[in-house]
């Protein structure tokens, strides 16, 4: 389709109220192999009175937060004035309305955040363009057709062979936008793994709670048949189950529920509405909605917001209910005798909060979800103050820590993780907290182990475990300990099984975002 493209020039238009970001953008396409004539607009306003020189435009990149008019509302007052033009919003906030509105009153085509990698911006670009030129040429293709049916009458039979080629061509062509609906669909769901990441990054409470949600909800729905279009849903759901605590005070979010006030667990549990509210603006995400309204009801009619109960609960709620429950009490302590306390916790609350039918199909799916390789606990010694880079993941923070301009990064009371150490890092070099960071560690608590050396690469053996690089991964492998990106993003989840998708993604975001470590997985033979 590329090559398609490199006989005709394409107009594209960007709106940014910051110059360098514009002027970046247009470089870059500058550097692309098809012809591209690249409009440049600082506001709203001026963008609209570009179009309205060229409204040819092919392909329209808004920035979201721009004075006097924002992206959606720009690209809503844009798609009267080039309504064939693609749309797409870049924005480096987690503000899922605006987002929202840029998707149903803007028409964006796809939606990007910064800071941007290059070479996904150029192939987003790319690609709306290839969008637009499948459009307009399908339109002048039918457009065609239906002229020589008009004439078909007074044509001789020869004409019948063009015809017939013509039809080919639209077939063809009709194809091709079928594989690019596709890869729209694709890219909606990949958008709403996106989604419950910016959700994880709000509260250090939520990280890889979205992500274990989900690993539990889709096992059990997949145990209890459901199918494929419902387990999707499931899926959906689960991931975006605490979208609607976007907004919410981070002092609120950092308590479990029970040391909530009945003030705050009232104005958090309306989470749980204000998730399907937000939801309901997409027509795909309407069934996932409903399943997020109902997460908090209990089984016995006595939860929120509505007190159904029993069976009038739909099952995907029931099913993302009871993993919501059991993760939220394994937050701070995984340790066996954790997950053994926490089932039997379950267990007293079968009838009450929780569907009884589901108990024995999720108990093996949290046993090994959540005891594969769980690091034993030791005693904290004295509190010591830290610089970012001596931090180690176990050790056990004894106060809060802010940023300078006070955000809240860590709380007491947190055990580090390879997230939270790569977060402070990065907040360290942005916006430096005053001082360093108070723990309280035992060294007796790191796990002994040795070196191994394997074709030349660096693997690090432990009793339990094996650190091991991305090209020496193998399908089946589980994983030991979350994996995170150099920039805190969630790649794998402790307990999960490595496949080929996996790998392959793996090995992309170590070109691109590389981890600080290898990739720890439970040792289950030795590597020669």
């Amino acid at each position: 389709m590329t090559a398609d493209l490199k006989d005709t020039s394409y107009k594209v238009l960007l709106v940014d109220d910051e110059e360098n970001i514009t002027r970046s953008i247009a470089r870059l396409l500058l550097q692309q192999e098809i012809e591209l004539e690249v409009l440049v607009a600082s506001s709203g306003p001026q963008g609209l009175e570009v179009l309205q020189q060229h409204p040819d435009v092919a392909l329209i990149v808004s920035d979201q937060r721009m004075p006097v008019m924002t992206g959606a509302q720009f690209l809503e007052q844009a798609k009267k004035v080039a309504p064939d033009a693609v749309r797409m919003v870049l924005t480096g906030y987690a503000d899922m309305a605006a987002t929202m509105d840029a998707v149903n009153k803007g028409g964006a085509w796809r939606y990007l955040t910064k800071p941007w990698d290059d070479e996904v911006l150029a192939r987003s670009i790319i690609e709306g363009v290839e969008q637009f030129h499948l459009v307009q040429e399908n339109r002048r293709l039918t457009a065609l057709v239906e002229k020589q049916n008009q004439e078909l009458s007074e044509w001789n039979s020869g004409l019948k062979n063009r015809l017939f080629e013509q039809t080919a061509t639209i077939r063809r062509q009709n194809e091709e936008l079928k594989s690019r609906n596709d890869q729209i669909g694709k890219a909606f769901r990949n958008t709403i793994v996106a989604f419950s990441r910016l959700i994880e990054q709000h509260s250090p409470r939520l990280q890889a709670h979205t992500a274990n949600v989900t690993e539990l909800s889709v096992r059990l729905a997949k145990d209890l048949k459901l199918s494929p279009e419902e387990i999707e849903t499931v899926r959906t759901a689960a991931l975006l189950h605490d979208v609607g605590v976007i907004g919410l005070p981070p002092e609120l979010l950092a308590k479990p529920m029970a040391a909530m006030s009945g003030e705050e667990l009232q104005l958090y549990l309306q989470h749980a509405v204000r998730g399907q509210t937000a939801l309901d603006e997409v027509e795909e995400l309407r069934e996932a909605g409903v399943l997020v309204r109902h997460h908090h009801e209990h089984f016995d009619g006595a939860g929120v917001p509505d007190r159904v109960a029993g069976e009038r609960i739909p099952l995907g709620a029931r099913i993302i209910a009871f993993a919501d429950f059991v993760d939220r009490q394994l937050t701070d302590d995984r340790g066996e005798a954790a997950v053994t306390g926490v089932l039997a916790q379950a267990e007293r609350e079968l009838g009450r909060q929780l569907d009884p039918a589901l108990f024995p199909l999720i108990k093996p799916h949290v046993l090994a979800l959540y005891l594969s390789g769980a690091p034993t606990a030791s005693p904290p010694v004295e509190e010591k103050e830290l610089r970012p880079k001596q931090l180690m993941e176990g050790m056990l923070v004894t106060r809060n820590l802010y940023s300078g301009s006070g955000l809240l990064l860590l709380q007491k009371g947190t055990i580090l993780g390879g997230y939270h150490i790569v977060n402070v890092l990065r907040h360290y070099k942005v916006d430096p907290p005053s001082g360093g960071i108070f723990v309280s560690w035992s060294a007796g608590s790191a796990k002994d182990g040795v070196q191994l050396r394997t074709q030349g690469r660096m693997s690090f053996e432990t009793e339990t475990e094996l650190e091991l690089q991305p090209g020496q991964l193998v399908e089946g492998m589980r994983i030991n300990r979350n994996l995170y990106s150099g920039t805190g993003l969630l790649l794998l989840t402790e307990g999960s099984f490595l496949d080929a998708g996996k790998i392959v993604s793996l090995a992309r975001y170590y070109d691109i975002d590389p981890p600080a470590t290898g990739v720890f997985i439970s040792r289950s033979r030795q590597i020669s």
